[in-house]
């Protein structure tokens, strides 16, 4: 969208008035004497697009250089809406609204304009003054902003060049010459659904080079030429492709936004950091973020517009929410006195009159940096986060914000245009600076809402973050929280948006976060973060204070230092590597450049600008490498909007589905409706023979129109005020973020109801909940001396502190931490370890006899001390022997199934019982607490060892649902191998393992250290079948939806999608040999089989499997494996058949169908599985007529999968193990055909398998247990 507006005086014969006063402010201007204030503008020509009609087709077949001339326009008077004078359709343009119903754009008004394109009054000048410029930001009443540049510019009142109907316009109007020598300002107005300030100034500079030399019935034909260029050029799509265009004498440089998420950036975003110090940066961010009502001023228009846009960035992706005016012309400024928050601008001569005439105000003037309140009335804005600040303007220090020093070294320029690319060069990475470091900023004062975030239920504990927060910034995030903004925040948080903040806070991630993501543990302070709070400022001691729940006003807090003074100071203070700038190299950008267009209101020059234009865009494509996918998929929007344009439909269709293979991230949906709906039928059959179209239509035609909102409402936690059933309960307590695991809040609800009717009332909640809440401050508080963190690994917590009690080895408090008990001495602190939780043989309760008195004794024998350890805990005696038994069966279970999660667990249900022995405060307290004592339960009820072999062979276990409320299902696993690349960091060179839960989810770990690289993130919403990677750049991913989705596994982004097949994708493959990657085969459930160039995404061949049914493909000997459920299939590349293997007679299973199968060429052998059976079958490849060989698997029910690692097959199965129906793995020799290894693998069946380079191989379980375990391969 365009509109290009022209505005100043209105013709003199047709507002005498007008002229009489301009012609006395002439008078006035000679002699010096005070004359009108100003002049009301009036706006004298509208130019909308289209610029050329359907109807002009007929000038088509004309000679392009005679059809320059346009019709004459006239002025309008003052208050009188203008004709808005529209272009034309091009001929054989796309169907859709007649031209006619085309209007002035939403958000613009046509009367007020005038006042924003002269904010400052129109008054005439007695000499010529420089041309200027200035911006406007339009909004209208659903919000949506338009965005307008305008270029004032002075013509001679009277002159020889000034001629209307060939008089001169003062001869014409009978007025004399005494408005000799003066000049009248005019103003030309582009406005644009898109922020293109720096373009659509220069675009602006280059007209005003003909319009202030033209006569002036030639204005309206140079400034229709003019927009009708502009709206020639299409606005390029998100991504690292910017267009030029060539307005002469400059080249027009449109830029792009980074990505779909970001903010369109086309002004220099260090204009602030030019005109405030860092503080008053940071002052007026605070503003910001806390919704003030603030006005900016400065004697300059442009900066008002540019500044404010500026901090507009900086928020990203934060958006301020309320209005947005960032320049009042006198007579607007009556809008300041609005009572809601907004962000207004207004000229430097209006600041004394709105500073004492508006109440709470911030006033900002750009011009001297200054911040001031109105009124003299301070407002309470409270200041940013101190370590935050710090931090920001350390870095802010470290910015060359200067172009002038990097050229001191350079020869001069002698070509324009060279010059102004350097230049754009050099501001796009200073952008790309600022942007890293403002999103930095915000990544540090927010990072930790996720801490309090509950995403079932949507939830914001904000209580309890405030808690966390240091003393000294609570009055900040108490403001903020409370705002529209951070609202909005908070919404793109519970619904797991991957925008720029979250993938700045998985960047600078430390490693310590990576692996409490995969721990359940309640959060307590490292012993490593306490070393750190003891050798860090004070400030940083008082953070811990805020969280303890008791009286705070008794504590004495030193004040923090005043605002300006401090954040001058740091300059001296070490903050490591926080202070600079987070170093992400800026993305590379490519130019296109639009052809010229000569005649743009000429309907065949047109129409030969759009040739042009796809020929020079088919030609970069051409020139392009197929991987370069980013660029291509640019140059396909961009081919598609100029093939709607022209008319040819189809090919823009085209266009646009190819953006599936490329990037479709910007396929415009909208668009593509709008114009299958616009087919005319022919072309709609046409598209309906061709496969690419017809699966585009169909799923364009069958998108729901009006889609349901989710419920994407924020709840801040709240507690109960009613009586709660059990699933109320678990509802309430995951909001609470005490504990997620829907398992372990039932045993909690069993807890608390013990001995009472199975419901718990408010008041046993809430007490439940303090009790928990002043645990966890507690531990916060806790503070060792140096000697005993010394005696700790770094990674340790204390989770339990005793009272001080006796003990065998002294006076002091019983410490527990997640890996062993240990005595903090009293008098000289020291450390005594009691015991780790592996080394204990056992652990009693017991009664000590002191005179008369018997005291509750704990004994805790170890196996590496003859003395027994005796402590006289008294009252707290029963519950610490639970609680350390309980620790004690974790750290067994951890250690037999090699999965830390035991401990974790364990952890939550001592804390948990804690907290009930707290709120009951009752003699059935204990036996209530030990309905948590599930795994000392489990140890006791089933004493069974895990199997020696399994125990061997078992290395690791890996939970992806931690943080989740049940277990999922692991539908997939791909292990890719680590390779150092150019276009990933060393960290991300690491292995990776993929894994697909539910629903198209995929989580991927660091297959190093097992630890999450990438949180989950989704791939479709269908079910996952199978995973490849191709090009050792990309994971592709066959769904149950018929997509084949191809993730960038340097991005971690998945925006390319195959939509050949027409059914669920059931099997890939990927060639060896010396072509090993460059094509990769895969199946879908119909029966088709694709062959695709795994670099172009072009499919090289296609063919159909007789019967269907397909459910996996193995290439083999130049050939295809297929199996087809009931019969094993071997084709040639081409699809014909060479070989078949059925389920015959000769089966006992003939009612079944093949499950899977795995080839073995070194020992010429084929394996398969039929599904629902135990057994295996093996045939010789030599002879497939041959009868197999049946192997039976001992105590299986089923088998689920089968991979060949070496020479060795494994069978993913269900079957009994211990006398319970589990999870099983048989490994089988592939040369003696026998079993060698039996494995208990899960809790839950194995649903999937993979290998890790034949060293480790991967099992997923089934959703009751829904881990991983890696085995070990012998």
């Amino acid at each position: 969208m365009l509109l290009c507006v022209q505005r100043g005086l209105p013709h003199p014969s047709l507002c005498p008035s007008t002229s009489e006063a301009t012609q006395a402010a002439c008078v006035a201007q000679r002699k010096g004497v005070k004359g009108p204030s100003s002049l009301d503008p009036a706006v004298l020509s509208v130019f909308v697009p289209p610029f050329v009609m359907k109807e002009d087709s007929q000038l088509a077949g004309m000679n392009c250089m005679t059809l320059g001339k346009n019709r004459k326009r006239s002025f309008r008077k003052k208050r009188e809406r203008p004709r808005v004078e529209l272009g034309k359709g091009v001929p054989g343009g796309p169907r859709g609204p007649d031209p006619e119903d085309v209007s002035i754009p939403n958000g613009v008004d046509l009367l007020a304009l005038p006042q924003l394109c002269f904010p400052g009054g129109l008054c005439v000048a007695s000499e010529p003054r420089e041309d200027c410029v200035h911006f406007l930001v339009l909004t209208d009443v659903c919000g949506n902003r338009t965005y307008g540049v305008v270029a004032q510019y002075y013509r001679p009142l009277h002159d020889e060049y000034c001629f209307y109907n060939g008089k001169t316009h003062w001869e014409a109007s009978g007025l004399g010459g005494g408005a000799a020598g003066c000049f009248v300002p005019f103003a030309v107005c582009v406005v644009s659904r898109f922020p293109y300030y720096n373009a659509l100034k220069d675009c602006l500079s280059c007209l005003l080079t003909h319009l202030k030399f033209c006569k002036d019935f030639e204005v309206d034909n140079h400034i229709k030429d003019f927009a009708a260029k502009l709206c020639l050029i299409p606005s390029p799509p998100p991504g690292p492709l910017h267009l030029i265009f060539n307005m002469k004498p400059l080249q027009i440089v449109f830029p792009s936004r980074a990505d779909p998420e970001s903010p369109l950036i086309d002004l220099d975003l260090h204009l602030p950091l030019l005109c405030f110090r860092p503080e008053k940066v940071l002052q007026i961010l605070a503003c910001l973020l806390t919704e003030q009502r603030v006005v900016f001023f400065s004697s300059s228009w442009a900066l008002l517009t540019l500044v404010a846009e500026c901090f507009m960035a900086y928020l990203h992706p934060l958006q301020w929410q309320h209005t947005f005016v960032p320049i009042l012309s006198g007579q607007m400024l009556d809008f300041l006195m609005a009572p809601t928050s907004f962000l207004m601008g207004c000229h430097l001569d209006h600041f004394e009159e709105v500073s004492k005439e508006a109440d709470g105000l911030i006033l900002i003037n750009i011009d001297n940096g200054n911040i001031t309140y109105s009124n003299d009335e301070e407002v309470d804005v409270p200041d940013i986060p101190l370590l935050a600040a710090q931090t920001f303007i350390q870095r802010v220090q470290s910015l060359q914000l200067h172009h002038e020093l990097d050229l001191a070294h350079l020869c001069t320029s002698t070509d324009v245009n060279e010059g102004r690319a350097s230049r754009r060069a050099w501001q796009q990475q200073l952008n790309c600076q600022i942007q890293q470091m403002t999103l930095q900023l915000l990544v540090s004062i927010f990072r930790e809402v996720k801490n309090h975030l509950n995403y079932e239920h949507r939830v914001f504990n904000s209580e309890e973050f405030l808690k966390t927060r240091a003393l000294g910034d609570q009055q900040f995030y108490k403001q903020v929280l409370d705002t529209y903004m951070f609202h909005a925040f908070l919404k793109a948080r519970l619904s797991r948006r991957m925008d720029a903040f979250a993938q700045m806070d998985l960047h600078t991630q430390s490693e310590e976060d990576r692996i409490n993501g995969m721990l359940l543990s309640p959060r307590r302070p490292t012993i490593e973060k306490m070393a750190s709070r003891k050798s860090s400022a004070p400030h940083a001691a008082h953070r811990r204070m805020v969280v303890s729940m008791p009286n705070l006003q008794d504590i004495t807090v030193p004040e923090l230092p005043p605002r300006n003074s401090s954040l001058r100071k740091i300059q001296t203070m070490e903050c490591g590597s926080s202070r600079a700038v987070l170093d992400v190299p800026p993305k590379s950008t490519h130019t296109f450049k639009i052809p010229e267009i000569h005649f743009p209101l000429v309907a065949q020059c047109v129409q030969a600008f759009y040739a042009d234009c796809v020929a020079q865009l088919s030609k970069a494509m051409g020139s392009l490498a197929p991987e370069n996918s980013v660029l291509l998929a640019r140059y396909f929007y961009l081919r598609g909007l100029v093939q709607l344009m022209q008319g040819h439909l189809l090919g823009a269709l085209l266009d646009f589905q190819s953006l599936y293979k490329t990037d479709v991230r910007v396929f415009p949906a909208d668009l593509v409706q709008t114009t299958v709906e616009s087919l005319s039928a022919p072309e709609r059959t046409q598209a309906e023979r061709t496969p690419e179209l017809r699966r585009l239509i169909s799923e364009v035609m069958d998108r729901p129109v009006d889609t349901p909102k989710a419920d994407d409402r924020v709840k801040n936690f709240e507690l109960p005020k009613k009586h709660m059933q059990l699933d109320d309960f678990v509802k309430r307590v995951q909001e609470s973020g005490i504990v997620k695991d829907a398992g372990v809040i039932h045993r909690l609800f069993e807890a608390l109801t013990v001995g009472h009717q199975k419901q718990i009332d408010p008041e046993t909640f809430k007490d439940f909940y303090n009790c928990w809440k002043e645990a966890e401050a507690e531990a916060q508080e806790v503070s060792l001396p140096l000697s005993v963190m010394e005696q700790l690994d770094k990674n340790e917590c204390v989770y339990k502190l005793s009272r001080s009690v006796k003990t065998n080895r002294g006076v002091g408090k019983i410490a527990m931490t997640q890996k062993r008990l240990f005595l903090l001495t009293e008098g000289r602190p020291g450390y005594v370890e009691i015991s780790t939780f592996r080394n204990i043989e056992d652990v009693r309760s017991t009664m000590a006899t002191f005179l008369l008195l018997r005291i509750p004794t704990l004994k805790i024998k170890t196996a590496s001390k003859k003395e027994v350890f005796e402590a006289n805990l008294k009252t707290e005696c029963d519950l610490w022997h639970l609680m350390v038994k309980e620790m004690w069966a974790g750290r067994k279970l951890a250690d037999d199934h090699k999965d830390p999660q035991y401990v974790q667990q364990a952890l939550t249900h001592i804390l948990l019982m804690d907290a009930v022995v707290g709120t009951l405060q009752s003699p059935g307290a204990i036996y209530a607490a030990s309905k948590l004592s599930y795994f000392d339960r489990m140890k006791n009820e089933m004493p069974m060892a895990v199997p020696k072999t399994t125990s061997e062979t078992l290395k690791h276990k890996i939970n992806p649902s931690a943080g989740e409320t049940a277990p999922q299902a692991i539908d997939v696993l791909l292990y890719t191998p680590g390779h150092l690349d150019p276009a990933e960091k060393v960290e991300d060179a690491h292995p990776k393992l993929w894994c697909a839960l539910n629903e198209g989810k995929v989580i991927v770990f660091d297959a190093s250290s097992w630890t999450i690289h990438q949180h989950c993130f989704r791939v479709g919403t269908s079910r996952l079948n199978c995973m490849v990677m191709a090009e050792q750049s990309q994971v592709w991913v066959g769904s149950e939806d018929s997509v084949i989705y191809i993730i960038n596994v340097h991005s971690m982004s998945c925006n390319k999608q195959l939509t050949d097949h027409r059914s669920s994708v059931t099997g890939l493959a990927v060639q060896d040999g010396v072509q090993a990657t460059s094509t990769v085969y895969s199946c879908s459930a119909d029966g088709t089989v694709l062959a695709w160039n795994a670099s172009s995404l072009r499919v090289t061949g296609r063919f159909q499997v007789p019967g269907g049914g397909l459910s996996a493909i193995r290439l083999h000997g130049g050939r295809l494996w297929c199996c087809t459920g009931d019969s094993i299939l071997v084709v040639n590349m081409n699809g014909s058949p060479c070989q078949e293997l059925k389920i015959d007679g000769s089966f006992k299973e003939t009612g079944t169908s093949f499950l899977g199968f795995q080839l073995m060429p070194e020992q010429e052998q084929l394996w398969a599985a039929c599904a629902g059976y135990p057994d295996v079958y093996v045939w010789s490849l030599q002879d497939l007529a041959q009868p197999p060989q049946r192997i039976h698997l001992q105590d299986c029910s089923e088998i689920n999968c089968m991979i060949r690692v070496k020479k060795q097959i494994w069978v993913g199965a269900t079957g009994l193990s211990q006398g319970r129906l589990k999870g099983k793995i048989y490994v089988m020799d592939a040369e003696r055909r026998t079993v060698e290894k039996e494995l208990a693998a899960h809790a839950d069946t194995v649903k999937t398998l993979c290998s890790a380079e034949d060293r480790y191989v991967l099992s997923g379980a089934g959703r009751e247990e829904g881990k991983i375990a890696i085995w070990k391969v012998e």
